[in-house]
């Protein structure tokens, strides 16, 4: 009786009553959880993949290797005199418009010839998508800065001087 009245007195507070009662869990087996995974789409892989190779047709002289990531996510790779032309190109063309520098980064593999990668990563907010331009260097050879193409690759490419010793040439600092 005792407990009944706690109860009433609980839910009459805005208390739950089920700290009062017992509670009962149901046994089910009707089917298990899977885990989340991303379904692949295909239409998206073969439209990245058809815009990389017409990015690689434009400009031969500097696109070495196009793919499309298990991320759906395009990948240039760039010869290093091609810094300014693809990223100007990428910003500029009416079917690209990736205006939008997220990030600008090295990766050091020391067991390279031209140890450092340097990955610039765009965004496109008209088409809603992402490119991944990656080059090449190594400790002496400086790459092109390209703060007369992106504003925001200022800050990134001290960083990657300060963290890598990646030299750029004609950086405004």
């Amino acid at each position: 009786m005792l407990a009944g009245v706690r109860a009433v007195r609980g839910l009459l507070r805005g208390a739950s009553a089920l700290r009062v009662l017992p509670q009962i869990r149901s046994e089910t087996t009707t089917s298990e959880t899977k885990p989340t995974v991303r379904p692949g789409n295909t239409v998206l892989q073969n439209q990245l993949s058809a815009f990389g190779e017409y990015v690689a047709e434009i400009l031969p002289k500097y696109v070495q290797q196009v793919q499309v990531t298990c991320f759906g996510e395009l990948e240039i790779m760039i010869h290093p005199d091609g810094v300014i032309p693809v990223l100007t190109f990428l910003r500029d063309h009416t079917n690209a418009q990736f205006k939008n520098m997220a990030d600008l980064t090295a990766v050091d593999i020391p067991t390279r010839e031209n140890r450092f990668e340097i990955v610039y990563n765009l965004l496109s907010l008209q088409f809603n998508s992402r490119i991944r331009v990656k080059t090449y260097t190594d400790e002496l050879t400086p790459l092109e800065s390209i703060v007369s193409v992106h504003k925001a690759a200022n800050w990134y490419e001290r960083e990657v001087w300060d963290m890598f010793g990646v030299f750029f040439a004609n950086h405004p600092d």
